[in-house]
């Protein structure tokens, strides 16, 4: 192989002509000459070869050793000719770097390392494409990181070889790894914030299943604002809530922290759906009036039968009855949270046993070059098919969607049901009610008809006790500052039983201390005091509902 042939050519330069200057001597008569000729005025030759505008003589560069050139410089060099890339030669850095390689052998066997980092193939197209091929940064062996690039050199003989070229990129992959691992750790720091927000475990309602989903978007450490809960009422109601602050970022974040504290405070007044909604919606303004996020606040009484919601720009609701059916509670739905001026209502869709909904944001359906309602389709398709426990429903929902690790956006999915009890389950969630008509007589016959249905549920004499007297004081209370219509409701669960009277009179009791000598004003302080926890609310039709729970002993107390 002719190596002198490598060489490029230097634009502007005469290299020849000015390498046989550079040989021609200058004599001393020459020097003493003067002007033109040799006479005494003449100007002295080196004074005229300084006045030309010749560039000073330097060597070709088609006269330079190519083989000293490619020993003295710091990358790896090797030379491989003929199909099977016998090795040719290699150069100085090579061989400090892998030690002696022998020369004539096939490259498979010459150059293990090369074989171990896959450069095989490389050789390969490179030689028959006739085009360079590059392998970026790989770690060698010898434990430092090295661009490979494989270049066709057509040689004397018509057998093409393959010039290897191994530039040292350590420094450079040590910094990119470390930025890699630097972004993973803020990545994981990002998704930890973001996860300590949530719940860390869901509220577990008695006649409620519900099982949730989290799946943080992208591969930046920006965080997301999607959040959930589930929020215990009491007297057997549950409040679910799913949102989605705008954007990402750690500020999304913190709304969507501040957000969900403030549904679990206002949930504690028990208040309808798009009263939630109201209050929310002056809070998002008041903590950043450029934050916008969408959300859903839903309450589920299992003696209704229905999910009652208000939704602020929020997705539809879906929801699969016992027989497949897909419903979607499309209205109403007003603007998100942060716009002000609207004024919220509250929408139902059925609930029954067998039931299962489920809310999500908007990663869950959305996707580029699609339309929102393609999605939503998509997922009513999708639940239509899906059975199992809440946890299977919302595993098989998140993978119809094709939410992976590398998903574009977060994906939050609350996934409830409302079970169908059958045999002796079924025992040990009962009902029962009565209309509390008439006057003062109606206390005793609630107190009676307390004490037979709790007789014929089995109760303890001590929880029998109780329950009598709890009733006692919530219909007296009733009669004495309520209007009719009255009702009294017991309920029991495999947890609890609860206690609920309802009247005409929005007017809510509160707990008070009685002085000695009042006749009133003991009734709410006893049922406080003998009952696990006691509420009220105000109730959707006009009046209130005030409750007391106790829990059951288990069964092995």
């Amino acid at each position: 192989m002719n190596f002198t042939r490598w060489s490029a050519r230097l634009p502007g330069t005469q290299r020849r002509a000015a390498a046989a200057r550079a040989e021609t001597p200058v004599t001393t008569t020459d020097r003493r000459s003067e002007g033109s000729g040799s006479g005494p005025g003449s100007v002295p030759a080196a004074r005229v070869e300084q006045l030309t505008d010749e560039p000073p003589p330097v060597p070709a560069v088609d006269e330079l050793p190519a083989r000293e050139v490619l020993d003295r410089v710091p990358a790896l060099v090797a030379l491989v000719h003929g199909t099977d890339h016998r090795l040719a030669y290699v150069n100085d850095a090579y061989t400090a770097a892998f030690g002696v390689r022998p020369i004539g052998e096939p490259a498979a066997e010459a150059l293990p390392e090369l074989r171990e980092l896959g450069l095989m193939p490389l050789l390969d197209q490179a030689q028959r494409s006739g085009k360079p091929r590059t392998l970026k940064s790989r770690k060698a062996p010898d434990g430092r990181s090295y661009t490979f690039t494989c270049t066709p050199v057509p040689e004397n003989h018509g057998e093409s070889a393959v010039l290897v070229f191994a530039t040292d990129v350590t420094d450079h992959a040590e910094a990119a790894e470390r930025l890699r691992a630097s972004e993973r750790r803020q990545r994981e720091t990002a998704v930890t914030l973001q996860r300590s927000l949530l719940p860390q475990e869901l509220e577990e309602p008695d006649d409620l299943r519900i099982a949730a989903t989290y799946h943080p978007g992208g591969t930046e450490a920006a965080v997301g604002g999607d959040w959930y809960d589930v929020i215990t009422l009491g007297g057997g109601r549950t409040a679910l809530v799913i949102g989605d602050v705008m954007g990402r970022g750690v500020r999304a974040a913190a709304v969507m922290g501040q957000l969900r504290t403030a549904v679990r405070a206002y949930a504690r007044l028990d208040l309808p759906p798009h009263e939630i909604l109201q209050l929310l919606d002056g809070l998002a303004m008041e903590i950043d009036a450029n934050q916008i996020a969408t959300c859903v606040y839903a309450i589920h009484d299992p003696n209704e039968g229905r999910l009652v919601y208000a939704s602020a720009g929020h997705l539809p609701i879906l929801v699969r009855d016992e027989s497949g059916t897909v419903l979607r509670a499309d209205e109403p739905t007003g603007p998100p949270l942060g716009t002000g001026g609207w004024m919220h209502a509250s929408g139902s869709i059925p609930l029954g046993p067998g039931s299962t909904a489920v809310l999500y944001t908007d990663g869950l359906v959305e996707r580029r070059n699609e339309d929102l309602d393609e999605g939503i389709a998509a997922l009513e398709r999708a639940l239509a098919g899906a059975t199992g426990t809440p946890q299977v429903v919302c595993d098989r929902l998140v993978r119809s969607a094709g939410v992976t690790a590398d998903h574009d956006d977060d994906v939050a999915v609350l996934v409830l049901q409302h079970p169908a009890r059958t045999g002796p389950d079924s025992e040990l969630f009962r009902n029962a009610a009565l209309e509390l008509l008439g006057g003062v007589e109606a206390a005793p016959r609630a107190r009676a008809f307390a004490s037979g249905v709790l007789t014929s549920w089995r109760f303890p004499a001590e929880l029998h006790d109780l329950g009598v007297l709890a009733t006692s004081e919530l219909v007296a209370n009733s009669l004495q500052h309520g209007i009719p219509p009255m009702r009294l409701r017991l309920r029991r669960t495999d947890r609890r039983l609860i206690i609920e009277v309802t009247d005409g009179d929005d007017h809510l009791p509160r707990r008070r201390r009685a002085e000695p000598a009042d006749e009133s004003g003991r009734g709410i302080a006893i049922v406080a005091t003998i009952a696990t926890s006691w509420g009220s609310r105000r109730t959707p039709g006009g009046g209130k509902a005030v409750w007391c729970e106790f829990v059951l002993p288990k069964p092995s107390d």
